[in-house]
């Protein structure tokens, strides 16, 4: 299943990629979840983002970083789940940040998700999407 959200925010696409950090992470918190930043390397190849929620289930999650670029209109980085809470068996997370002039940038945040089972991948869609869409108002505020 494919989910993909767009956000414009202020600032230069490579100034705003390069700030895609344990701080902006953590301002991304899911609302209503409680979690801890157990492992944060930094968003390059290689890299390991892993997580505990408390709230409102206890489960872990791990990503790595598998792949990650510029050029001279985005930048990105791709995040893949290695460890990943019931029922998702795939997690797969582009983090595209595009030039929009100097001023300005489109974020977008391309998510592949898969449970095994096509009728599931479609039911938590809905919580998939409520759990993403508030990073828009997140990057906002962080950026702006």
């Amino acid at each position: 299943m494919k989910l993909v959200l767009k956000t414009k925010v202020r600032g230069y696409y490579i100034d705003v990629m390069d700030r895609f950090d344990i701080d902006l992470f953590k301002s991304l918190k899911p609302i209503g979840a409680k979690m801890e930043i157990t492992q944060f390397t930094g968003s390059k190849t290689g890299d390991i983002v892993a997580l505990v929620f408390t709230s409102p289930i206890r489960t872990k999650w791990v990503s790595k970083i598998i792949e990650h670029g510029q050029d001279d209109a985005k930048a990105y980085f791709i995040d893949i789940g290695t460890q990943l809470p019931f029922p998702l068996k795939e997690w797969r997370h582009k983090h595209i940040v595009m030039s929009l002039g100097d001023e300005s940038s489109m974020i977008i945040d391309d998510i592949s998700y898969s449970t095994g089972k096509k009728l599931i991948d479609i039911l938590i869609y809905p919580f998939m999407y409520l759990g993403f869409y508030p990073r828009k108002s997140g990057y906002k505020k962080y950026f702006n």
